[in-house]
């Protein structure tokens, strides 16, 4: 999912499509990507209704330091909650190493979460918080709590990965002398959010694959 959508207004509607910048050079001036495909006339924009690019919802959890990322082994195309795929969630480092806990217990990825959502945990002005986040990672990462032979019990009660992932937040929360967030509080508030605007972003991306375009409806709103 690497092109980048745009949207604009035309004939009263909101069209996203591809950039032609994305396409190779030579096919940038194909007239059919100039009209409209609502009216199919050249296409013509005022001041306020030129095309803006559609912000990506997807970032690289390396470059995302002190965040709780959300991703799929079947790639950020598989995030949408029409989806029925299992996601998987982590932690970041100060260093880009991603921890996440799976059947062989806690991992330490340098790469493979290049595209997830991103959940931002430690403002910038926090240093404090930043510097002790790797060694209490580190050291929450090796408690027997985590061990192999704990994840199936782990996931039959649905935790596991987010289990994992949610307590050492709330460990994070408590040094910094904040109450602890229940799992449907830290995902109502933190998750849903941004599925929800995912889900939005994967439904246009596929369609404007399949159609070449998209046209919203009036209860639409990215």
């Amino acid at each position: 999912m690497e092109k980048t959508v745009i949207k604009y207004r035309h004939c009263g509607r909101d069209v996203y499509s591809f950039s032609h910048l994305d396409a190779p050079y030579s096919h940038r001036t194909d007239d059919s990507e100039r009209r409209c495909p609502i009216c199919r006339q050249t296409r013509t924009f005022g001041l306020l209704d030129a095309p803006v690019a559609l912000p990506c919802p997807f970032r690289n959890g390396h470059k995302v330091s002190c965040a709780f990322l959300i991703g799929s082994i079947h790639g950020p195309s598989y995030l949408g909650e029409w989806n029925d795929t299992e996601i998987h969630v982590g932690l970041s480092n100060s260093e880009g190493l991603v921890y996440n806990y799976t059947l062989s217990g806690v991992r330490r990825d340098a790469h493979g979460w290049e595209q997830c959502v991103c959940v931002q945990l430690i403002p910038p002005e926090r240093r404090d918080l930043r510097e002790s986040w790797d060694s209490e990672l580190e050291q929450f990462s090796v408690l027997p709590e985590w061990i192999p032979e704990r994840f199936s019990e782990e996931r039959a009660f649905g935790s596991c990965c987010y289990g994992f992932a949610l307590t050492f937040i709330n460990h994070m929360r408590w040094l910094d002398g904040k109450a602890s967030l229940s799992r449907d509080e830290f995902t109502g508030h933190h998750v849903l959010p941004r599925m929800k605007t995912v889900s939005r972003y994967i439904n246009i991306y596929h369609a404007i694959l399949q159609h070449g375009f998209y046209i919203a409806n009036t209860l639409d709103d990215m």
